[in-house]
């Protein structure tokens, strides 16, 4: 983690969130909860699987990438999708210990199970109505900026 928190919880910096998501309606909703919640964040968006493999292995348009302290991860994506990338970074002992929420439509019974058998850390079903879906990506922000403890990134990654 790039941070330190006091007795509290309460982050001396900022939370550095990955968010992979390709709908621009959504990533702007997002970015707008996040914003409003008032905490330190840092966040960077990608619209693909691939570019999130690319950022979080540091390659290609991302070589100065800064780890992430968390990745929120839409499912239905093109080129790489969703399920593709939570099995890539669980199955890599550099990212495995990365948090990701799974934030996506589907609350098909198959996908969560899926999700949380590649070891996703949540599973969150997008709100249709949109002050719920503004307080549940609040509730995630708050909840991995002030009371999660978050694993340090590995020395060699910082």
């Amino acid at each position: 983690m790039n941070t330190a928190a006091d007795a509290t919880g309460t982050r001396f910096s900022a939370l550095r969130i990955l968010l992979v998501e390709d709908d621009l309606a959504d990533v702007a909703l997002i970015e707008n909860a996040v914003a409003a919640g008032g905490l330190p964040t840092e966040l960077h968006q990608v619209d693909d699987g691939e570019e999130a493999m690319a950022f979080l292995n540091r390659t290609g348009a991302h070589t100065n990438a800064p780890r992430p302290d968390l990745v929120i991860l839409d499912l239905n994506m093109p080129r790489m999708n969703g399920r593709e990338v939570l099995s890539a970074v669980k199955s890599d002992d550099h990212l495995k210990a990365i948090p990701i929420v799974v934030f996506t439509t589907s609350g098909i019974d198959a996908d969560v199970l899926a999700s949380y058998s590649a070891h996703a850390n949540a599973y969150v079903t997008k709100p249709l109505d949109l002050p719920t879906f503004e307080r549940v990506v609040s509730d995630i922000h708050r909840f991995y900026s002030n009371i999660a403890s978050l694993p340090p990134a590995p020395p060699d990654l910082g």
